[in-house]
């Protein structure tokens, strides 16, 4: 079959100036969407006690941890600013594979790029050839591997972290395979059921993987070897894409690792997200945004609000935001989001502070918010993921808003205005100057001949 040497031999021949102009620029405004949620996650407490063990352990300084000033190792730097890409939840994500590739592959390039000295056009490189990696294998077992128990962001993005890596370092094609036959071996479990728990440790799967495709990559160059055909494994059925999708009796389509590899690229199928939140959450919040922008909407005014969306949505944010819950609880029910949206007007940074997970305001209007499968909606998934908000006023007026196809889909995509406004957003306090230079140099990306200008100035 040899679908792992064949991903491996295009990675390692991933070149910046082989690579498609909207492939470029799609790789640069991943990037800028990636510093957009570094910036958000500073606001976090718990993202900030992370930050403190690891300087704390005072490693060797050789790679910069993005927003808090300070250098570490290569493996603990690809760990915390994967980390501050995820914790916010308003990473980008591929629909037809569940994942949030950048989280594991951008940190992962960018330590690698930093250590080695290496150029902006290495960088979007690495970014192509990790990010074609991971969702191409996400998307040969989606839903399975997710229904199976795991979060594929961990998972498949170890092995789009060892794949940005290993082409930042130059492997060829047989280094490659190995370094994806050890990335099989070091993944994460990434358990699914600790996102569905609210636990904050899911926060860190991007960084986890980051840090174990660094390694996976690094054991390949010292000669350490793995199965090369990790990914469908031999006649022991031991494969990546098996093992992690048998639970629901699902069978991998490994056709989808290598259909159009190198003409068509799975890059420009990204989203990009405007809120905070689980992308299944955001065609209600877009819903009561739109609405909040038509009619002043008070909290008390509100008798109760129905959300339809489609079943996988039901199931994932469908529960209820609980009394003292976490930011992850937060990010992943659709009652927190409504309320918080109808409140504040937003669904950014500011809306996931400790503080405001405890308003009173906000968890009581959120226990007012019923959400409901919806046939109709459903027969739309998943070519589209479509909510319909129904606000129920004192006095009986219904407001009702549907969205078929939220903001940030590629087809009503968010382009470099409106990721440059996410990021001034999302860097809340910080100088608006100083933000709007880094900007410049992501969009620009291809002219830094030095990505440690970069990397200090975030």
């Amino acid at each position: 079959m040899d679908y792992t040497r064949k991903l491996a031999e295009f990675c390692s021949g991933v070149a910046y100036g082989s690579l498609p102009e909207n492939i470029i620029l799609k790789s640069k405004q991943c990037l800028l969407d990636f510093i957009a949620n570094v910036y958000g996650s500073l606001e976090l407490e718990p993202v900030q006690r992370i930050a403190e063990r690891i300087k704390s352990l005072k490693n060797a300084p050789n790679s910069t941890v993005l927003g808090f000033g300070f250098r570490t190792d290569i493996q603990n730097a690809a760990f915390i600013n994967g980390t501050l890409a995820e914790a916010i939840e308003g990473q980008d994500g591929l629909r037809f594979g569940g994942n949030h590739s950048g989280t594991a592959v951008i940190p992962a390039a960018l330590a690698a790029a930093e250590s080695a000295g290496k150029s902006g056009r290495d960088v979007i490189a690495a970014i192509v050839a990790g990010y074609e990696t991971a969702n191409r294998i996400s998307a040969s077992m989606h839903p399975h591997h997710t229904l199976s128990g795991f979060l594929p962001t961990g998972t498949c993005g170890t092995f789009g972290a060892a794949a940005a890596a290993g082409n930042v370092f130059g492997y060829d094609a047989a280094c490659m395979v190995n370094a994806f036959g050890n990335a099989g071996y070091l993944v994460p479990l990434s358990m699914a059921e600790q996102l569905m728990g609210g636990y904050t440790i899911k926060m860190v799967q991007g960084g986890q993987a980051a840090s174990a495709g660094i390694m996976a990559a690094w054991l390949a160059e010292s000669g350490i070897t793995g199965i090369p055909v990790v990914l469908e494994g031999s006649e022991l059925q031991g494969g990546f894409t098996q093992i992690t999708t048998c639970r629901t009796g699902g069978t991998p389509v490994w056709e989808r690792i290598t259909d159009g590899l190198g003409e068509v690229f799975s890059i420009e199928d990204v989203y990009f997200k405007p809120y905070t939140a689980c992308r299944h959450t955001h065609g209600a919040a877009q819903a009561v945004l739109e609405l909040g922008k038509e009619k002043k909407i008070r909290p008390d005014d509100v008798d109760h609000i129905n959300v339809y969306t489609y079943g996988i949505a039901k199931i994932a944010v469908g529960k209820e935001f609980p009394a003292g819950g976490s930011i992850v609880s937060a990010q992943f029910s659709i009652p927190f989001v409504v309320a918080v949206c109808m409140i504040d007007g937003d669904l950014g940074p500011l809306q996931l502070t400790e503080k405001r997970l405890s308003d009173p305001a906000v968890v009581n209007l959120s226990k007012k918010i019923d959400v409901h499968s919806d046939d109709d909606l459903n027969k739309m998934y998943p070519d589209k993921t479509a909510s319909r908000v129904e606000i129920t006023l004192r006095g009986g007026e219904v407001l009702t808003r549907q969205i078929d196809i939220p903001v940030g889909d590629p087809r009503d995509p968010m382009g470099n205005d409106a990721l440059t406004e996410k990021t001034l957003r999302f860097a809340v306090n910080r100088d608006r100057k100083a933000v709007m230079k880094i900007v410049d140099m992501v969009l620009n990306l291809e002219k830094l001949t030095d990505m440690r200008e970069l990397m200090e100035s975030v």
